[in-house]
């Protein structure tokens, strides 16, 4: 019996960024939805014939009832005035509100909506404690005549919700927006009143308008409330939507004047003499509610938090590129002088060459050769660390002088750099991938800097060899404007963190007093480079020391790099912690290079998605034109960096083009590895090396071959 193939599962270690990626999203989708009234209308209405709607209801009162298929309406008897305000609760004017009405003795009705019942439900929980009515003003304040049944229901719910996770209440009071008294309903907002009736609900218009939101003045809102003639009233006021000063000072003058002639303010049903349209709600529905609003409430906190989090990559990016700007220039100015040396001499003394090699079969013959075009005297020294595919026999059968295989069982990169360093007959020593062509003149400008007795090592000019897809045209222009731009920088402030494995040089005396390459982090790299600085050693950058290296070419392959170098990074950073607390050289390190490698190359990009999340807030709940601008001046000030960079790296500027896309999509990856490697560092996770498929495409420009220098051929040392 045949099986069902088993459906591929997304690991765990992606499924976690993924889901906080999501979760944040869905954080900023809530707020926005609560904050904004993307649902509302703001559309003129036409006028529409009134001939479908019943006269009594036209000549009628402002309490509409239409529930169980009746058409009736009712009017507040005399003397007594139920005042109603809309669009709230509002945290500034509210409580103003609450406050002038409980001073007096009154008690009004609060036609709220659920976005703002949702934001501050403890001034609705106010309300209802001092005795006020509660009605529903839909959840995002629509005009209803425009939408279907299903989007009412759908209004009425959503405010019914909001309202029992503030107050653990339902109303069965409801008042369309965008309306006014019962002689102005027509044929588009009958059919709703009809249909809020059906659900159980009693419409309440107006029949007096203060008019409050036009902001008329105090003496105009307490004239246009007052009712003439001890006539009651429903009274309309707003305690929301704007600027409403006029109105709690209107209302402070209005209650005890008409108080003492004879009116009284009461709730609705109060009015009415009927029974509280306020019902307790209870058992799931309350539940339901509750958790609505904490999760509004939790979207609000996190809101702030993330708010936080782009002021500060506003900040870092900034900054980073203001340091990159100015020192990468000045650096470029100072090595690019015709009187500028390294020191006394040029350095001519022979190189050895390490290239640890596991299961590069398609590559190293591109990266012996390309060492064998050297123009500075060097050996070569190939550590096959185990590999299967016959990459020590590969290279063997070329049979190069000065080229040698030095075999061993698979024991990780860190293990075969110091088994090269051990075989090699040079002080100075180069280490290079085995997927990594260097072009003629690249060791000899590589060991120049050595020229300074005060340097240890040199990080050379990595370049992307593959950058014909698009994928690897994003790499490239992270490699020049994001690490060599950066390798000017740090060596300017002799902060430089990281030698990179395709192209760096080590003065061997250095390495051995730090104790060689170590296997305590992924990133051995960056580890023994943080380890020479705290040993007193200076890192510099060659910029002209020029290597070719094959990017990962696929988003798997760039993932499991990336991953391993931002883990390896948090990893060495936290190894050499101590230096933020010592002094003389590992001091100076630790106070300046480890925050700004912690800064730039952790915080900074964990946080830098957060400009494309507030972009997709803004283009969602607006204003749109003025999100487009602020990330696009964001995107604009990258783009100068890059073009510098490139300016600065005598690149062509065409790759820039898909900048704007590198800047949606690859920032969002680099996003999520990140997040996944700051999930394995704090569950005290355990990652492995891992191997990266390579293709053997990649070689150095073309130039006119160099001559060689020879090296006499020597005994392995082991």
């Amino acid at each position: 019996m045949a099986t069902r193939p088993r459906r591929p599962r997304l690991p765990l270690r992606y499924l976690l960024p993924l889901l906080v990626l999501g979760a944040t999203l869905a954080m900023l989708m809530l707020r926005g939805y609560v904050h904004n009234e993307i649902l509302a209308d703001h559309r003129i209405r036409p006028a529409a014939a009134d001939d479908e709607v019943p006269r009594r209801i036209l000549d009628g009162g402002p309490v509409i009832d239409t529930r169980h298929g009746r058409s009736g309406s009712l009017r507040i008897p005399d003397h007594r005035i139920v005042l109603t305000f809309d669009d709230g609760p509002d945290p500034e004017w509210t409580p103003k509100v609450l406050d002038v009405l409980k001073e007096h003795h009154a008690h009004a009705v609060f036609f709220v909506t659920g976005a703002m019942t949702s934001r501050h439900p403890e001034l609705v929980r106010r309300m209802v404690a001092e005795g006020h009515e509660v009605g529903l003003h839909t959840f995002g304040h629509p005009d209803l005549s425009y939408h279907s049944t299903k989007r009412i229901d759908w209004e009425l719910s959503q405010n019914q919700l909001a309202l029992a996770g503030a107050a653990g209440i339902r109303s069965s009071l409801f008042r369309p927006p965008y309306s006014s008294s019962a002689n102005a309903i027509d044929n588009r907002s009958w059919p709703v009143t009809r249909y809020v009736g059906s659900r159980g609900y009693l419409t309440v218009v107006d029949d007096t308008d203060s008019e409050d939101w036009r902001r008329p003045g105090v003496a105009e809102i307490i004239r246009r409330a007052t009712p003439h003639g001890g006539r009651g009233a429903v009274v309309l006021m707003h305690d929301s939507g704007g600027d409403r000063h006029q109105t709690v000072q209107a209302l402070d003058t209005l209650l005890p004047r008409l108080q003492q002639q004879g009116y009284t303010f009461r709730t609705l049903t109060g009015a009415l003499r009927a029974p509280s349209a306020d019902t307790p709600v209870t058992g799931l529905d309350l539940w339901k509610g509750k958790a609505w609003v904490f999760l509004v409430k939790a979207s609000d906190n996190a809101t702030t938090v993330l708010v936080a989090g782009l002021a500060a990559v506003g900040c870092l990016v900034l900054a980073r590129f203001g340091l990159m700007l100015l020192l990468s220039g000045s650096h470029a100015r100072r090595t690019r002088r015709s009187d500028f040396r390294w020191g006394e001499r040029p350095v001519t003394e022979p190189v050895s060459v390490l290239v640890p090699a596991y299961n590069e079969a398609k590559c190293i013959e591109n990266t012996v050769r390309s060492l064998m075009r050297s123009d500075h005297p060097i050996e070569v020294l190939v550590v096959d660390d185990g590999s299967a595919d016959g990459t020590a026999q590969l290279v063997e059968a070329l049979d190069l002088p000065g080229v040698r295989v030095i075999r061993q069982e698979n024991a990780g990169k860190p293990a075969a750099l110091n088994r090269g360093l051990a075989n090699a007959r040079y002080d100075l020593v180069v280490m290079m991938d085995g997927d990594t062509v260097f072009e003629p003149a690249t060791v000899r400008e590589l060991v120049q800097p050595f020229a300074d007795p005060r340097v240890g090592a040199v990080a050379g000019n990595a370049k992307v060899g593959n950058k014909n897809r698009l994928i690897g045209a994003w790499q490239h222009i992270e490699y020049v404007m994001g690490f060599n731009l950066d390798r000017r920088m740090y060596d300017v402030l002799d902060c430089m963190p990281t030698i990179p494995g395709a192209v760096g040089a080590f003065r061997r005396s250095a390495l051995e007093r730090v104790g060689g390459m170590s296997d305590d982090t992924l990133a051995e790299d960056t580890d023994v480079t943080m380890a020479l600085h705290r040993d007193g050693w200076r890192v510099v950058y060659a910029e002209k020391a020029r290597a070719w290296t094959e990017a990962p070419e696929s988003v798997q392959q760039l993932w499991s790099q990336r991953y391993r170098w931002s883990y390896g990074t948090m990893q060495a950073i936290w190894k050499h912690r101590r230096a933020l607390f010592e002094r003389g050289p590992s001091g100076r390190f630790g106070r300046v290079g480890l925050p700004l490698v912690a800064l730039f190359m952790v915080v900074a990009p964990l946080l830098a998605p957060l400009i494309d999340l507030f972009l997709v807030y803004g283009l969602v709940f607006g204003p749109a034109g003025k999100t487009v601008v602020a990330w696009s001046a964001v995107l604009a000030v990258q783009a100068i960096c890059a073009a510098y960079a490139f300016h600065l790296d005598r690149e062509p500027l065409t790759p820039l083009l898909s900048l704007p896309l590198q800047q949606l999509l690859y920032r969002q990856l680099m996003y999520v590895v990140l997040l996944q490697s700051w999930i394995t560092a704090l569950t005290g996770g355990r990652l492995r090396w891992q191997k990266l498929r390579r293709t053997g495409g990649v070689a150095a420009p073309p130039e006119a071959p160099a001559r060689r220098q020879p090296v006499a051929a020597q005994d392995p040392v082991g």
